[in-house]
């Protein structure tokens, strides 16, 4: 093998080569380096037919993307290619060298090419013609540049794919001593290591307000701003000092709307959300009022023109809206507010501690209720097969709970036609409104809310079902009986023989064993029932059923029904003979 320089016009991409095809090959990725430094890495051919011609075994696209250069700079010759020379004639040579040339080759990470750029840019060059040269746009240059602020050992993680990109962008917001300090927690197996976006909560202790948000001039505050490396987010160093600069210009615009002949301005304060479909639009002149709506992380949403609902069916009327006095000015700023309830929720809070009767209380009405920091919701119970729902919806289980759900939904005062007690369906009461109820209950009545409560947010086939089912000693056969939708669901025909021989006896299984399955499920069916001259058995339920659950056969798993809401469930190993369930316990 030989290396020479040779021109465009006596090379031709070889049938050889894994990339030969009548459609030219995709080039944009190295197109812009080719026209910035040319071709540098050799192509590999061989001498074709005719005088001084010659094949591309491998270098095709960089070949293509030398010719589109050439054109466009009209000449059509372009400058001479490095190639190097295989022997003529030798196609399995010619095609290893492409597949290795294809195959083998990989993109560096980024570690290894902020090595690489950081080396051209001691050599003098800008991110703008690091850019131009290798075809990466140039915030994608400045991005790869900016781990370079990393500590080594960072970049060591993330270059072993430990850490992943996200938690390596949320670190270059961090200082040098936040880093040591994450490093300590994630060298520590008893530590938790926050990654992703739980680091960029744990930078910030919790808030992290973008400086997009800001209603005021940033630069022009004097705040503290902390830009990750990449340049492309900016957050407030300072939460509360972001509050008050942000308080100032929510109270300056709302001034500004006063001032132009709104009838009124309110401030939705964070935690507390503006629906636009529990309100009805109205015009400035028809007493429409203006909703700023201040978020958590900072962002303000502004909404022009809303009346209440029952305001808006007055209007639809041709009734006018009355308007009522403007609120006098607060006695107290926004950032007094703050500081008055942060400390009156740290005093409740702690005497909290020496009140469990009423925390009890407190925490069943967070659950019925819900707030903007407890999400709770029923269990669905969902199945897509008609009759499993059916079957559900009718058996002594679920109509017994419904009827102690009805007691409950009574006791509290709401209406027996509700779904559920949980997942917020105690709006009409608020959550203060259930909280107080809840206070006049004994504690009898607020175990029996407990009970209802916890039962409908219970997952469906949960490793919680199994450990209560276990410790309460459930006869699942005084909740359940075979029914239609079961033996519908039932087909294999293994699980049915076992069960024949459950019911009927090992003879009978056995003398049945090559039967179909309709003709097995019939004998089971008549001896439940104790039809067409069969025994009855009473009180069977089948080994999945019952707590602790097993299996008629010796595979892993029970396949998942494709009608239904959930994936396989392993079975846990059979009972070992001679164990008997634990007595079922009534509550006290």
């Amino acid at each position: 093998m030989k290396l020479d320089f040779i021109d465009l016009g006596k090379l031709s991409i070889s049938k050889a080569n894994m990339r030969y095809a009548k459609k030219a090959p995709d080039v944009s990725d190295i197109l812009p380096t080719v026209r910035a430094r040319g071709v540098l890495v050799p192509l590999i051919v061989r001498p074709n037919c005719g005088p001084d011609a010659y094949e591309i075994v491998a270098g095709a696209r960089r070949y293509t993307a030398a010719k589109i250069v050439a054109d466009e700079r009209g000449d059509g010759s372009g400058d001479p290619l490095p190639c190097a020379i295989l022997d003529e004639g030798d196609d399995a040579a010619a095609i290893e060298a492409s597949l290795i040339e294809n195959v083998a080759r990989l993109a560096p990470d980024e570690v290894t090419r902020w090595e690489t750029f950081t080396k051209l840019v001691r050599e003098g060059r800008d991110p703008a013609d690091i850019s131009a040269t290798f075809g990466i746009p140039e915030p994608g240059v400045k991005r790869i540049l900016a781990l370079g602020n990393l500590l080594p050992r960072i970049r060591d993680l993330y270059r072993r794919e430990e850490i992943d990109a996200a938690t390596v962008r949320h670190l270059t917001l961090a200082s040098k001593s936040q880093q040591k300090a994450w490093l300590a927690l994630h060298d520590d197996p008893q530590s938790y290591c926050p990654t992703g976006h739980q680091l960029k909560a744990w930078l910030f202790g919790g808030a992290s307000i973008k400086t997009e948000h800001a209603l005021f001039d940033v630069e022009a505050s004097g705040l503290a701003v902390i830009a990750d490396l990449f340049g492309e987010d900016r957050y407030f160093a300072d939460a509360d000092a972001f509050w008050t600069a942000q308080n100032a210009a929510i109270d300056a615009r709302r001034e500004a709307y006063l001032g132009d002949g709104w009838s009124d301005v309110v401030i939705v304060p964070p935690g507390e959300y503006f629906h636009r479909y529990d309100f009805a639009t109205a015009p400035k002149r028809k007493g429409g009022r203006v909703y700023i709506d201040v978020r958590e992380n900072g962002e303000i949403a502004v909404y022009e023109g809303y009346v209440t609902a029952k305001e808006g069916k007055r209007l639809e009327r041709g009734e006018a809206i009355d308007s009522a006095p403007k609120a006098p000015r607060p006695e107290i700023t926004r950032t007094m507010q703050t500081y008055v309830d942060l400390h009156r929720h740290a005093a409740v809070r702690a005497a909290l501690t020496r009140h469990p009767k009423v925390a009890l209380r407190l925490m069943v009405a967070h659950a019925i209720a819900g707030s903007h920091l407890w999400k709770v919701q029923p269990e669905p119970q969902a199945c897509r097969n008609e009759a499993v729902r059916e079957s559900v919806e009718t058996c002594k289980g679920e109509t017994e709970f419904d009827t102690k759900r009805r007691a409950v939904l009574d006791l509290l005062g709401f209406s027996p036609e509700e779904p559920t007690v949980t997942g917020g369906n105690g709006d009409g009461f608020g959550l203060a409104g259930i909280f107080l109820r809840l206070l006049d209950l004994p504690d009898r009545a607020v175990m029996d809310v407990i009970m209802i409560v916890i039962g409908e947010t219970l997952a469906a086939g949960s490793a919680a079902v199994e450990a209560i089912g276990a410790e309460i000693g459930i006869d699942m056969a005084a909740y359940w009986q075979a029914d239609e939708a079961f033996f519908e669901a039932l087909r294999d025909k293994e699980v049915l023989t076992r069960i024949v021989a459950e019911v009927a006896g090992e003879e009978v299984a056995a003398a049945n064993a090559k039967e179909k399955g309709a003709t097995l499920k019939r004998i089971i069916r008549d001896h439940l029932d104790g039809a067409n001259g069969r025994a009855k058995v009473e009180g069977w339920v089948p080994k999945w059923m019952a707590f602790p659950p097993s299996a008629y056969t010796a595979r892993t798993g029970n396949d998942p029904d494709p009608a239904g809401p959930g994936a396989a469930i392993a079975l846990p190993a059979p009972a070992k003979a001679g164990t008997e369930p634990q007595a079922e316990r009534q509550a006290a």
